[in-house]
């Protein structure tokens, strides 16, 4: 039975079309869709492929005409086809992809109308300089009787720069390529995080290490036919996140991984908020679906009340029914984390200055500090000079995943390096650097920083207070407070987060990026660094260990009992933040008619009130020709010589002001009062 409808990757991949060629084509004939993941009627679908069967036909047919036109080409052709059947027969047929239909009528000694012919008979429409699929070469070479062997394609080679510097990298024309995705995978405890990678990679990481729980970060290489993934392993939400706290963006994708037989958990959902906090791309993973207790419903369901909507119900989010144990749908997953990362266009600059990730440090016996990093940008070479937060160095080695010696790495290429001078911090950033003696002085410079900031008893600058985030924002047009909510039970935690998204303000806005049941953990505190949040428990404790993080960081922990209290406190910050409204309320005018130069008073300017008061300490302008020279406030009144609180219009007086002799006749001064108005939110 024919779906109803069919999603638009679907449809590229059975075309054999680019997901953006084809989005762009639906968007020209008015089909209403916004990504690859976009669903369209069958019908349509049907409309959709008659018009592009149409297309390649008539290419085919004009493809056709011009051999029947030029039939001294189809004798040559002919007769070469001929020699090679006299010569010796070919066992084997090496091409590189991508292989067009030119390109494997040429390697058959075929002509090509030939082969659209044998193309047509499979119910294939390509055109001549369409690219074959690789099954779909090897069936028409084993027609031939060929054995297809498929070559790859080497890596562009790079000539060494005489020049090393940092400017001379910059100088250098931009050499854009297409990189591997770099993945993490996140979830529940036990929930096979692990074991699914090693499924992937064919490793048993999970035996050799005590108790299933990963216990150390690194990165490993999968091969997915010609492409490869970056597989980026953490023993946590926290891990994941304090790379970004430090201002690293060091995953492109994030896999979630949901047990089929629980369904969504707590650490799921403390998860899901992590990769939104980073604003990567989510894709399902619904594991163990190998167990008779698999429930996917109940994970779809899970999943739509944490506002992600799965494709199956609708939404344009990937879920892929996966088993690590049996490797169902293992292939489906891999396949769908390229999808996702050809929609990104994903590329690097070979040309570029070096620039990667620490991912993992560690004190080796035998070689000294070494560590594990993510090449990011550029290309890491061997004798590179690097600079590390408070470590430099010049690269003595480059050991990839399998322990092979290599001369340099490109872009989402994890490898361990030898040569710093010290072991750096998991998450630093790593770049290279125009020679050591530079490098040196700049890790030397960074270390002096931080040991000064390990001195400093108060912040001079804190982000995550809730009053410094305020004073932040004012002056921006509607600021966002990001908050980290964490509760006694669910019901206060949906009362509580119902409560703050009711909070209206035109000119401040409100956004929980995590709420949770539970204490306040270190997770809650790396993840409020990393966003410049402030962290609201309710009914809840906070350890004190997790305290003191939280204070070396400088994150605002607050704790309420009554949720008025939360409330009330959380709107009267919001209001009382914000600029106060300047509300000025005229008084009276007066003109100056004379100057005085009064010995111990200085100059008073001798005036007569034209309207309202004037009054002592009342704020004033004085203008000059129409032009503001002074805005200060009313010193001391004079009415002859007696000392007065207000003058009255139509009467004259000595007025004196604040800071502010140079008087002329004929000046205006205005006196007003003003008034703030607390802003409403």
């Amino acid at each position: 039975m024919t779906p109803e409808k069919i999603r638009v990757y679907e449809l590229a991949r059975e075309l054999g079309m680019n997901n953006k060629d084809l989005l762009s084509l639906l968007k020209e004939e008015g089909f209403e869709v916004r990504s690859h993941s976009s669903t369209v009627d069958a019908e349509d679908a049907d409309l959709i492929r008659r018009q592009i069967i149409a297309e390649r036909q008539q290419q085919e047919e004009e493809t056709l005409q011009v051999i029947a036109e030029t039939p001294e080409l189809v004798a040559e052709e002919d007769s070469a086809e001929a020699a090679d059947d006299d010569a010796k027969p070919m066992p084997e047929l090496h091409l590189k992809t991508p292989i067009t239909v030119r390109d494997l009528a040429e390697a058959l000694h075929k002509k090509p109308n030939e082969l659209i012919g044998m193309l047509m008979t499979m119910n294939i429409f390509a055109a001549i300089n369409q690219v074959l699929d690789v099954e779909l070469v090897e069936q028409i070479c084993e027609r031939h009787k060929v054995k297809f062997v498929r070559e790859r394609r080497e890596k562009p080679q790079e000539k060494p720069a005489k020049d090393t510097t940092q400017a001379a990298a910059k100088s250098r024309p931009r050499k854009k390529v297409g990189r591997p995705p770099v993945v993490v995978f996140m979830g529940h405890v036990d929930h096979g995080k692990t074991s699914l990678q090693d499924y992937i990679r064919h490793t048993r990481v999970t035996k050799v290490e005590s108790g299933g729980i990963t216990q150390h970060m690194g990165a490993s290489v999968a091969q997915v036919g010609e492409d490869s993934i970056t597989f980026l392993d953490t023993p946590g939400h926290a891990a994941f996140t304090s790379m970004r706290a430090r201002g690293a963006n060091a995953t492109d994708l994030a896999v979630l991984v949901v047990a089929a037989t629980e369904g969504v958990m707590p650490q799921t959902v403390e998860a899901i908020n992590h990769i939104r906090a980073a604003n990567v791309p989510i894709i399902v993973a619904m594991n163990k679906m190998d167990l008779p207790a698999a429930n996917p419903d109940k994970v779809m369901l899970g999943l739509q009340q944490n506002n992600i909507n799965p494709e199956p119900w609708g939404g344009d989010t990937a879920v892929v029914p996966v088993s690590a144990v049996t490797g169902e749908g293992i292939d489906d997953l891999l396949e769908r984390i390229l999808l996702e990362a050809e929609m990104l266009e994903l590329n690097a600059d070979l040309n570029a200055p070096f620039e990667g990730l620490v991912i993992e440090a560690q004190m080796e016996s035998g070689m000294g500090p070494t560590a594990n990093i993510l090449v990011r940008n550029g290309v890491l070479k061997v004798g590179d000079c690097l600079l590390c937060g408070e470590t430099y160095g010049r690269i003595k080695a480059i050991i990839d995943t399998h322990g092979k010696r290599l001369a340099k790495a490109g872009p989402s290429t994890p490898v361990k390096i030898l040569g710093l001078s010290g072991v750096p911090d998991a998450g630093d950033p790593i770049a290279s650097c125009p020679n050591e003696q530079q490098a040196r002085s700049l890790a030397e410079e960074a270390r002096d920083k931080a040991h000064a900031a390990s001195l400093q008893v108060e912040r001079t600058v804190n982000l995550n207070n809730l009053d410094d985030w305020f004073n932040k924002q004012k002056g921006d047009e509607k600021p966002v407070l990001p908050l980290i909510l964490k509760t006694d039970v669910r019901g206060s935690l949906e009362a509580l987060s119902d409560s703050i998204h009711n909070l209206k303000s035109d000119r401040v806005s409100v956004n929980i990026i995590h709420g949770g049941v539970g204490e306040i953990t270190e997770s809650d505190v790396v993840l409020a660094q990393a966003s410049e949040a402030v962290i609201l428990g309710f009914h809840v404790r906070v350890m004190p260990g997790v305290r003191r993080l939280a204070k070396q960081k400088g994150i605002d922990i607050r704790l309420y009992s009554v949720i008025y209290e939360l409330l009330d406190e959380l709107k009267e910050a919001m209001r009382g933040r914000l600029a106060p409204e300047i509300h000025e309320t005229p008084l009276g005018e007066a003109e100056i008619l004379q100057v005085f130069n009064v010995s111990k008073a200085g100059r008073i300017c001798g005036c007569r009130v034209q309207s309202g008061v004037i009054r002592v300490n009342a704020k004033a302008k004085v203008y000059r020709d129409k032009e503001l020279i002074y805005h200060g406030q009313v010193q001391t009144l004079k009415h002859f010589k007696e000392d007065v609180r207000e003058i009255r219009a139509g009467f004259e007086c000595g007025i004196r002001l604040d800071n502010f002799e140079d008087f002329e006749v004929g000046d205006r001064i205005e006196v007003f009062s003003i008034t703030q108005v607390q802003p409403e939110l």
